[in-house]
């Protein structure tokens, strides 16, 4: 009996031995209590704790990605949306993620879902939807802040789908082909103002010199005569018949002559 208690005496020794020794990761520490209270921070590598007056509890210090779940939330222009997110974060401090918090991890799940709501219940339905970058920017300053007594750092905050209602879908796809009729409209009429004053400065060059008028009005009717016409009327002002010399007034009649028979070569060439 006494071999056979020395036996488990010393089974027991070398277990508790064994048991003293803790390998941390490079990632991981030992938040270590002593008798209850708060001894020190240790690791990574080989930490003794010593059995039965110390307690260690291991903290990963490595980036988790908290996915939050979809929040119901109605914005500031009373619009009814499902909105998730993702949140990046990490313990900075081993000593309060545990001593300040009961479940850090649970507690910044909790902390992240309210903060979503109520950020993104004070905006209009617009900038939930073009202004993502600076929404992101103002729920990781809020968590952040809210989380430092935590001893965790919010690396970064995406708002991942902004779902809505089919009649949401619809009545934003009336707004946008609204919108884009109205761009049309403003660019067509700023096309017009344009040209209406492009053509207001040909017209002020054309009165300084009548010569050139009157070349203008020759290239239309030449441009008129090739499209095969067998009629062309073609207004010409008198004032400009009056401007004209007796070698213009020749010019014209060959000109005549030319389209004539550019005419009678063009219906053979049908036949």
């Amino acid at each position: 009996m006494i071999t056979y208690s020395l036996a488990i005496i010393v089974v027991l020794v070398v277990a508790l031995i064994f048991s003293m020794f803790k390998i941390l990761r490079e990632y991981e520490r030992a938040v270590v209590f002593l008798l209850g209270r708060f001894y020190e921070v240790k690791g990574p590598g080989l930490v003794i704790i010593v059995p039965i007056i110390q307690q260690m509890v291991r903290v990963d210090l490595r980036t988790i990605v908290l996915d939050v779940p979809t929040q119901d939330l109605i914005t500031k222009d009373n619009v009814s949306v499902h909105v998730n997110a993702v949140v990046y974060f990490k313990v900075v401090d081993p000593k309060m993620a545990i001593n300040n918090v009961e479940n850090y991890l649970e507690a910044t799940s909790q902390l992240s879902q309210t903060t979503l709501r109520s950020v993104l219940g004070q905006h209009e339905l617009d900038e939930l939807l073009s202004a993502r970058e600076e929404l992101n920017r103002d729920l990781q300053g809020i968590l952040d802040q809210h989380t430092d007594n935590w001893g965790i750092k919010i690396a970064n905050v995406e708002i991942k789908h902004v779902d809505l209602d089919d009649s949401m879908v619809r009545a934003l796809a009336r707004q946008a082909e609204a919108e884009r009729s109205r761009r049309a409209k403003v660019i067509h009429a700023t096309g017009e103002l344009e040209a209406s004053a492009k053509l207001q400065e040909a017209a002020r060059e054309l009165n300084k010199s009548p010569n050139a008028i009157q070349l203008r009005y020759f290239q239309t009717l030449t441009e008129v005569a090739n499209e095969r016409t067998s009629t062309i009327v073609f207004p010409l002002p008198i004032n400009l018949i009056d401007k004209l010399s007796g070698d213009d007034m020749v010019e014209m009649a060959k000109l005549k002559v030319q389209q004539e028979v550019n005419k009678h070569n063009d219906s053979k060439s049908d036949q």
